[in-house]
């Protein structure tokens, strides 16, 4: 057999191993695990991992370059960049902006970003790896995202960007944050590694400001295992990005390839001598930050399934905020903006004061019937070990941060989840209220 007659037959294998290794599993309440997140999965998915791995290319290759331009028209941008995680590309959206090729809106030490105290941390690591200052603000309740009020007053001298999250797959204030982005000539960075899939006035989360991000962990509306993505139609900041994340080298040329702009050997930059090697010359102090063609591979038929995702998880939001209402004597349910149309990654909940019940008391009595539930991630950061001393300005008070940190949490909407589990929790939720087991 030829080497593309044995390829078919693996995979057509692989399919089987699938359908044989992982078969639908029945729900039993109380026994069966309800997840609060987790990756879903097919044949194709598998098979394609497995095609990746049969060419042995293993660096970034045919699927990455693949999915970055069905991921960049998805997400309604000129150019997308793969990389190994979601963080990561919060490092080179951020780290890119402080690149000398940017002028006088370069970030420089000591320079501000405006950003909410209830943020994933690697939303904040990089402005602090930079030696910037982030400018906290509070946040909303029911939103989940920054507090808007104060946007305007925490503007200083030295700000000189703003980096937020769509919150749990929930769209900030675009409205409010573009309106000041644009009066004080701020860059803006979107993370949206929450909610690919958003769109605000009808238009896509990530195209409003100069850069975005995504992640593609296992948590997420699609997966790689690990992956991530800077995402961008800016020519300029495509390649700056690009080259922090290609050991910030000045070359562009694709892994494997070589001579892509034709005059290799004919540069002269820095105190270089003329003509030394392009692809060993670094313009930025950069980082490898790519992701394989393995894990690209997967990315690829999970952007298949992506349409798909995005609906069964706002339908199952719909379906918890639905069976939820009657416990709104103790619980303040999510809300979104009128402009905005979410894509939930999670249904967040606060306890509102006076409830009978504590949220540990909540979050364990869920543990014990085997159901799923984070906190709002590090909740006030500022509260965190790692972030009590960080070099910081704090605009407003902190009060809802404070809130969030006390008595927030969230429960999952992922597609893997059947009305049988969603009316499990609803239900269980209600017992905890009432002092069951």
């Amino acid at each position: 057999m030829s080497a593309e007659d044995l390829r078919k037959q693996i995979l057509g294998l692989v399919a089987e191993y699938y359908h044989a290794n992982w078969p639908p599993q029945p729900f039993v309440p109380g026994q069966s695990p309800v997840p609060v997140s987790g990756k879903v999965f097919d044949e194709k998915d598998v098979q394609n991992l497995v095609d990746a791995s049969l060419d042995f290319w293993l660096t970034t290759g045919r699927f990455a370059q693949t999915f970055e331009e069905r991921f960049a028209a998805f997400m309604q941008q000129k150019h997308c960049l793969l990389v190994n995680s979601g963080s990561s590309a919060n490092l080179l959206a951020l780290t890119a902006l402080t690149a000398p090729e940017l002028g006088v809106r370069r970030l420089q030490p000591g320079d501000e970003v405006i950003t909410c105290a209830t943020g994933f941390p690697t939303t904040v690591n990089p402005i602090l790896q930079n030696q910037l200052v982030p400018v906290f603000l509070d946040v909303h309740i029911p939103t989940y995202n920054m507090d808007v009020s104060h946007l305007e007053e925490a503007v200083g001298p030295r700000t000189k960007a703003i980096m937020l999250a769509h919150t749990l797959g929930n769209p900030f204030d675009l409205d409010a944050v573009m309106a000041v982005a644009r009066k004080h000539d701020l860059w803006v960075i979107e993370d949206c590694c929450d909610a690919v899939g958003a769109t605000y006035q009808g238009k896509m989360v990530g195209t409003f400001g100069d850069l975005a991000t995504c992640s593609f962990y296992p948590a997420h509306h699609i997966t790689m295992g690990e992956g991530g993505a800077v995402l961008t139609s800016i020519p300029l900041l495509k390649k700056l990005v690009e080259s922090f994340r290609d050991w910030g080298r000045d070359c562009w040329c694709e892994p494997g390839h070589d001579n892509t702009c034709r005059k290799r050997f004919d540069w002269q930059l820095g105190g270089l001598p003329h003509g030394y090697d392009h692809k060993y010359t670094y313009s930025h102090i950069g980082y490898n930050l790519k992701a394989t063609d393995m894990q690209a591979a997967v990315g690829v038929s999970q952007l298949d399934k992506l349409p798909g995702f995005i609906a069964s998880r706002n339908a199952n939001f719909a379906h918890l905020l639905d069976r939820l209402r009657p416990l709104e004597e103790h619980l303040i349910l999510p809300e979104s903006l009128p402009d905005s149309h979410p894509s939930w990654f999670g249904f967040p909940l606060t306890l509102r004061e006076g409830s009978p019940v504590t949220r540990n008391r909540i979050v364990q009595h869920f543990d014990d019937h085997r159901i799923g539930t984070r906190l709002l991630f590090g909740g006030n950061l500022l509260r965190q070990p790692a972030f009590k001393d960080s070099v910081h300005r704090i605009v407003g008070n902190l009060s809802q941060a404070d809130c969030v940190v006390e008595r927030t949490f969230w429960i999952g909407v992922h597609p893997r989840l059947s009305l049988p589990m969603m009316n499990f929790m609803t239900n269980s939720l209600a017992t905890a209220f009432q002092g069951g087991t």
